[in-house]
């Protein structure tokens, strides 16, 4: 056998089933992606602020949904429930995509970000506590980069693989719609 026709052969399996190929990396992306956000927060110390927590939602999604789409396409499940399952998987890539565009232009400057991570603390509580609240309470502001590589964020970062989830979820479906 020569190596193009074993190249061929894996072609062609990617191409027999599309759906598992999309689902199972959009799922392997989601958490692979979420151990590095923990290793950040554990190991690196470097602590999420609201919304860098909110844009993990996707990922939650992501990890199940894709593996249930994946485990659906490997036993022939209808067409209709494939399509459906990655459209929802887009579409949640697409709105994490946004929100890290959105949490990525706070961090920039370019607009006002949520009060309860970027506006002044205004409310400590009852003065009997104050210095122990003080003590305790750490805020992660969401308008300060705690990390950067290459000029992005960790929120930039999350747009690209966000967006790419959504072009692998979005090629599982042209390419399983496309299958007879």
């Amino acid at each position: 056998m020569t190596l193009n026709a074993t190249a061929g052969q894996a072609h062609a399996r990617d191409d027999a089933n599309p759906a598992l190929t999309a689902a199972a990396a959009v799922a392997a992306i989601a958490a692979a992606t979420l151990a590095g956000a923990w290793f950040f927060q554990l190991v690196l110390d470097i602590l999420p602020c609201p919304l860098c927590l909110e844009q993990r939602y996707a990922y939650y999604l992501a990890i199940p949904l894709g593996a249930l789409v994946a485990f659906a396409a490997a036993r022939n499940v209808s067409r209709a429930v494939l399509l459906a399952g990655l459209a929802i998987l887009a579409l949640a890539a697409l709105g994490n995509a946004g929100l890290g565009t959105y949490h990525a232009g706070v961090e920039w400057g370019l607009w006002q970000g949520p009060t309860e991570c970027t506006g002044p603390i205004v409310n400590f509580g009852s003065a009997s506590n104050l210095l122990e609240r003080l003590n305790t309470v750490k805020v992660i502001r969401c308008d300060e980069v705690q990390w950067r590589f290459l000029g992005l964020s960790l929120a930039g970062y999350n747009v690209l693989i966000s967006l790419l989830m959504a072009a692998i979820a979005g090629w599982g479906i042209v390419r399983s719609a496309r299958r007879t």
